[in-house]
């Protein structure tokens, strides 16, 4: 049923004394589960198996108690005790034929280990790196601790033959792991037999697949993931030293797992990352080598894939991004249907749970961990309740993904957009610099709405109160969406700030709309951010590129503070400072007048003004809800017009990230004319079990 062109895709391949049934390889990646919700991983796991993908990994695991990465929820493999869990997970990972891989972490410098109190270890004494910069220091390993960490790296190889892996991954990337962080002059400054020479710091990693091989290697494969580039200067792990180190060590693992230097690298957002970016840091490795070489990109290209296999880059297609936003994508190639791909947008909203300790979401899969907790299906749906029609009054991220929910389970759904177009927010906010991927949340929808005969969709369609009361539909989900809000109530203002209507203040509606001038040339725009997620540093950008001299104003320490959970903040960062953009951190705006914006600082109050043409704000937003709550003023006239229910979803209930409201949708769609389950948990969770006392 697949197209001949992506055969290369499925051809078997072997992996140290494994073969795996086709190239696609989920790469290690987390899920803000870890330890505290195993179940829950292990089901979103098994999801992928059911997918195609021929390997399937876990997240990071600790492999011991001596480094731990609180308050981060990575998984533990600390003692016996931890097997049953991940067994839990391995199991899920083979049902459909795929091999179960666990990815080993000792984060050395990385670790901080406020759970364990123990004292850090790492090659060198040098202070922690996290992303807090924690106030604690490593201290170095010295030879007994070297032969300790070889034996805990083989005590913890043995427990995952026991919990069923078939695969090992050392980690030594992202600047996370021990094995990168020997090989890295920037951690490794010592002056034994593992430091210094290329071969010297190599030489941890030597003995520890030789130990592992040694204990397990009949039935494991051994991987290795390494970085590719530091790209941290002179004394970084760089590009071509990997290719050194991989050419002088040809065969020590059964498979070499490529990343790019930092996360914020590898794992870059759509924005500033292209699909297959890190192609030229991997083009050549494969030659270096006889065991095969996985590579990342966030590939959603089948093309791609099959270009990168073909062409001798790499062996297997690794994906993390890809493989949430569509655990089916390997199926989909498989059985020809490459427009049902529910590809990934770069958006990383999947990293933030991870980042926030919290149950990950996806934009584009809703169903992303909460396969176990709700028993929620990328690809099926419950059964139709007894009610039969819909009306979905907007066409948004949450209406497109209620609607096509809805007619996945069988009812009779019509859509009613007020505009011409599809997409709410999203078809506004694609047009800006750099998040055209984004549009992949409509297009999908779209698409797939359009395959279904029971649903109808209504342009130019802005619906009264009477106009719902009399159509007769027996559910009707209010999904009109958000604007942003002129008057600056946010964080900072709870209520509306001092503006002179002399001052010309839009907002990233009137930008999105273009409502301000093309050029802005010798014009000063003021770009007040109190928002604190993507929208102030792209508002700024648009305004830099129209020509105006911008400054950024935002009572955060940080530009875009809350993207650093998205790994693009310092991104943002640069692409401002590039673009010329005067950025003004920790002070907030207290007044916009004629002429001027006076500016408050955050911690002392100090108040300053700054001479400005127009000022762009980006505070919050307003709820659209006067169509629902006009319907509620008529809750009696309901039964009347056959209405059995009423619901307010997505941006128009509660504005939030564009994530937010597709799981608002499809919770909509999954949950109506199911039982009301009274003051019970809408989700299953785990529960620690008590230790005697």
């Amino acid at each position: 049923m697949r197209d001949a062109k992506y055969d290369i895709l499925f051809e078997p391949r072997a992996i140290g004394p494994h073969v795996a049934k086709n190239r696609f390889y989920q790469v290690p990646h987390c899920n803000g589960g870890g330890y505290r919700d195993p179940s829950a991983a292990a089901a979103m796991r098994g999801i992928k198996s059911e997918g195609g993908w021929g390997v399937i990994f876990t997240e990071q695991t600790e492999m011991h108690h001596t480094s731990e990465i609180t308050p981060f929820i990575e998984l533990r493999l600390w003692e016996d005790k931890d097997i049953p869990g991940l067994r839990r997970m391995s199991d899920a990972m083979k049902v459909h034929g795929a091999l179960a891989g666990i990815q080993l972490a000792y984060s050395g410098i990385n670790g901080p280990n406020f759970y364990t109190k123990e004292v850090p270890l790492a090659p060198s004494a040098l202070p922690i790196r996290t992303f807090t910069n924690d106030p604690v220091q490593a201290r170095a390993l010295d030879l007994t601790d070297i032969k300790n960490l070889r034996r805990w790296f083989v005590n913890a190889a043995k427990r995952s033959k026991v919990a069923g892996f078939d695969l090992i991954c050392l980690y030594g990337a992202h600047g996370f792991g021990i094995f990168q962080h020997f090989l890295s002059r920037a951690t490794n400054q010592r002056t034994d037999d593992y430091g210094g020479s290329l071969e010297n710091r190599s030489r941890f990693a030597r003995e520890v697949v030789a130990d592992i091989r040694d204990a397990v290697g009949d039935t494991t494969a051994i991987t290795m993931r390494v970085s590719l580039d530091e790209t941290i200067g002179e004394l970084g792990f760089s590009n071509a030293e990997v290719r050194e180190f991989v050419e002088m060590n040809a065969d020590l693992p059964d498979l070499w797992d490529l990343a790019h230097g930092a996360w914020e690298d590898c794992s870059g957002p759509s924005r500033f990352k292209e699909e297959g970016a890190q192609e030229i840091l991997v083009k050549g490795i494969r030659e270096l080598s006889s065991k095969p070489v996985v590579g990342v990109g966030r590939f959603t290209s089948p093309d791609v894939m099959a270009r990168m296999i073909r062409q001798g880059v790499l062996d297997f297609i690794g994906c993390a991004r890809p493989s949430i936003a569509d655990p089916f994508l390997p199926k989909k190639i498989e059985e020809g249907r490459i427009d049902d791909i529910r590809e990934c947008i770069g958006c990383n909203m999947c990293i933030t749970g991870d980042m926030t300790m919290s149950i990950s979401r996806c934009t584009q899969n809703p169903t992303f961990m909460e396969e176990w907790r709700k028993g929620w299906h990328p690809e099926r749906m419950n059964e139709k309740g007894e009610s039969q029609t819909v009306l979905v009054v907007g066409a948004g991220p949450a209406g497109l993904e209620a609607t096509r929910a809805l007619s996945l389970r069988g009812y009779d759904v019509t859509l009613a957009e007020a505009t011409t177009t599809l997409g709410g927010r999203v078809s506004r906010e694609r047009l800006l610099p750099g998040l055209s991927a984004w549009g992949r949340v409509v297009d999908y929808r779209q698409y797939q709405i359009s395959q279904r005969t029971n649903v109808e969709t209504y342009f130019d369609s802005r619906l009264t109160a009477e106009d719902v009361l009399g159509f007769g539909f027996e559910h009707v989900a209010i999904a009109t969406g958000s604007r942003w809000r002129h008057d600056g109530v946010a964080r900072q203002h709870v209520v509306p700030m001092p503006i002179d209507p002399a001052m010309t203040v839009w907002t990233p509606d009137d930008i999105m709309g273009k409502v301000h001038p093309e050029n802005l040339a010798g014009k000063t725009v003021v770009v007040y951010d109190d928002d604190h997620y993507y929208m102030g540093g792209v508002m700024a950008e648009v305004m830099a590129k129209a020509g105006a001299s911008v400054i950024l104003t935002t009572p955060s320490a940080y530009v875009s503070d809350w993207t650093r959970n998205t790994l693009e903040q310092g991104a943002i960062h640069m692409r401002l400072d590039d673009l010329g953009v005067d950025i003004r951190l920790n002070r907030g705006v207290t007044a916009i007048r004629a002429g001027e914006v006076e500016t408050n600082c955050t911690y002392t109050g100090r108040r300053k003004t700054i001479g400005c043409d127009a000022v762009v704000m980006v505070a919050s937003r307003l709820a659209e809800d006067a169509l629902y709550n006009d319907l509620l003023a008529h809750k009696d006239d309901w039964a009347d017009a056959g209405i059995k229910s009423i619901k307010i979803i997505g941006d128009a209930s509660a504005p939030a990230p564009i994530a937010w409201a597709t799981y608002a949708g499809h919770r909509y769609a999954r949950e109506l004319d199911t039982p009301d389950i009274g003051d019970d948990l809408p989700f299953r969770r785990e529960v620690t079990q008590l230790e005697p006392a």
